[in-house]
């Protein structure tokens, strides 16, 4: 499952992220969801998300 659309997240969810860092080199960091930090219900580039660890970054799967 993609993570364009704000409806699929879920906070607890195990997802893969790209961090504005990463967003030229397409690495994913693997994380669990603790905020979800996009308002709009879809976004091209995936819903922004902040996971327990701290890092913020945009939705590329959805794990679990």
């Amino acid at each position: 499952m993609n993570g364009n659309n704000r409806e699929n997240i879920k906070v607890g969810l195990k997802v893969n992220i790209v961090l504005k860092q990463d967003q030229r080199s397409g690495t994913l960091t693997e994380g669990v969801v603790k905020n979800i930090l996009t308002k709009s219900p879809k976004h091209s580039h995936g819903i922004k998300v902040r996971l327990e660890s701290g890092e913020v970054g945009r939705v590329k799967e959805i794990i679990e």
